[in-house]
């Protein structure tokens, strides 16, 4: 089952219920444990020279043809750098150069995937005039790429970042312009309803229901998303009222609406509920799935039920199913609630053992538990454990980490991290910059501030007003004139060509 990398989906354990409802709409996650050593080099490769280059400064697809050699680009190996720079936070426009590089390869065909990611890439950093040229120019030159996935991504970051009247016009402007010769049904309608449930905007959801549900008649999974909306919103209540309501219309509940339920329960901490709905869901004949349990596994961790947990777990292969690394995880998660790190960790070998492999998740929740538990050397061990596999965390693991070394004042460890992902080809998001320049000036450190800043502006990713003001402020302490005026010109010249949103530094005297 596919996981979501949206990033405010990473911090979600289970996701599985978005991906369930309409197609799966999140983007393939790489699960590099399978791919081929040298092939994850190149990978690496082309990912820090991406990110690396002074783009718009300097075209970058004469410096793409230098280092791909045309007979090995494969649409696969574009899928997965797409992968990396969306997982890396590269900035959107290399990304969208890169792949309007690929499409100049008459031997290789676009999938829907590169797009997909693509244009995730682009909307998630508000770039949504290039997100619509490109949907515009997929439209003319391969419609086929024009998927509920990509409407699904261009709608939810709509609802996310602009009003309710934007979305609705931009769904109107795919109707008419984007997906042409399309007629709209239930799906499309759909997608639409999921935009907003998936921001938790209940309010708006019910609203375009009531006003377009005569338009598209809404069927099983129209319902399944609002009932979802209402779970992801916490509302246990909500939730029940709603399955009533949608039981009284005549849709019948099916799998999905159990897991559903289930998940709400378990979420609150109700586990005696969420079983009782999974023996509900037996006797009406609904056979629960892999999701099913792996969401029992979570409800019982939540509960602190770490024996149910393994019994749901020992389950699985009895009712012929087999554990993924969502099942691995979630028992891995029910662990670290329990506190029993030592079999969290034995679990973590067993996992890269059977082939399935560790991923981020697995990583930040280890890395959770042995952060409470207290001492850093716990913490160490791991990272030196991840660094050593030349595994990436995701960023909300990079940030926990900066953050946990520079409150233990091991800003050693920090600017290890910063070098480690950079290294990767990654870019660290500006909560980690802010936390490890804090800590770096709050210590005198600040020529090596100064420079992690300068690192994250030539990656064309900007940096705070706080943190910019700060070391305004250290850099005029130190007599540091000329550093401060290098900072001022890459944050004015980084705002002239990629706009700042509201919270970034744009300079001294904008």
């Amino acid at each position: 089952m596919p996981f979501s990398v949206k990033p405010r989906d990473v911090r979600k354990l289970f996701n599985f219920q978005h991906n369930c409802i309409l197609i799966p709409f999140a983007l393939k996650s790489i699960c590099w444990f399978h791919i081929v050593p040298e092939t994850k080099i190149e990978i690496d490769r082309i990912t820090r020279i991406i990110n690396e280059h002074q783009f718009p400064d300097a075209p970058l697809q004469p410096t793409l043809l230098h280092h791909i050699p045309s007979p090995t680009l494969s649409a696969v190996f574009v899928e997965n750098v797409l992968g990396r720079l969306f997982a890396a936070h590269t900035n959107g426009l290399k990304a969208y150069e890169f792949f309007k590089f690929s499409l100049q390869f008459p031997h290789l065909h676009p999938t829907s995937d590169a797009f997909e990611k693509t244009l995730h890439i682009l909307t998630r950093m508000r770039y949504f005039d290039k997100a619509w040229e490109l949907m515009g120019e997929i439209g003319q030159r391969n419609p086929s790429l024009l998927t509920l996935k990509s409407m699904s991504i261009m709608l939810s970051r709509i609802a996310k970042f602009k009003s309710y009247e934007e979305t609705l016009q931009a769904f109107e402007r795919m109707e008419k312009h984007i997906f042409v010769g399309r007629k709209f049904g239930a799906n499309e309608f759909n997608v639409l309803l999921h935009a907003f449930c998936t921001q938790r905007q209940m309010k708006e959801a019910k609203s375009i229901f009531q006003k377009m549900h005569s338009r598209f008649p809404p069927n099983s999974k129209t319902m399944n998303i609002l009932l979802l909306g209402f779970k992801e919103s916490g509302d246990i209540t909500a939730v029940e009222l709603f399955y009533h309501e949608m039981v009284k219309r005549g849709f019948k509940p099916n799998t999905i609406t159990y897991n559903i339920r289930i998940d709400a329960y378990c979420k609150e901490g109700c586990f005696g509920d969420g079983l009782r709905l999974f023996q509900e869901m037996e006797r009406a004949n609904c056979l629960p799935t892999l999701e099913t349990i792996t969401t029992l596994i979570h409800g019982a961790g939540v509960a602190r039920n770490i024996t149910r947990a393994w019994e749901l777990f020992n389950e699985i292969p009895v009712r012929m199913l087999g554990p993924d690394i969502g099942a691995y995880n979630a028992l891995v998660s029910s662990l670290v609630k329990c506190r029993d790190l030592e079999s969290a960790i034995h679990l973590m070998d067993e996992m890269e053992e059977r082939q399935i492999g560790v991923d981020g998740t697995t990583y930040h929740t280890v890395f959770c538990g042995l952060k409470r538990s207290g001492g850093i050397d716990g913490v160490y061990e791991l990272y030196h454990r991840m660094t050593s596999k030349s595994f990436v965390p995701r960023t909300r693991t990079v940030v926990m980490l900066m953050k946990f070394f520079c409150q233990n004042h091991r800003l050693d460890l920090g600017l290890n991290l910063w070098n480690y992902v950079l290294d990767k080809g990654f870019c660290p998001h500006d909560h980690a910059l802010a936390i490890l320049v804090t800590g770096l000036c709050s210590h005198g450190r600040v020529h090596e501030a100064f420079e992690c800043s300068k690192q994250m502006l030539n990656r064309g990713r900007h940096m705070s007003e706080s943190i910019f003001r700060m070391l305004v402020r250290f850099l005029l302490q130190a007599g540091e004139k000329e550093k401060l005026r290098i900072l001022d010109d890459m944050i004015k010249r980084l705002h002239s060509i990629y706009p700042a949103s509201r919270g970034h530094a744009v300079g001294l005297y904008a």
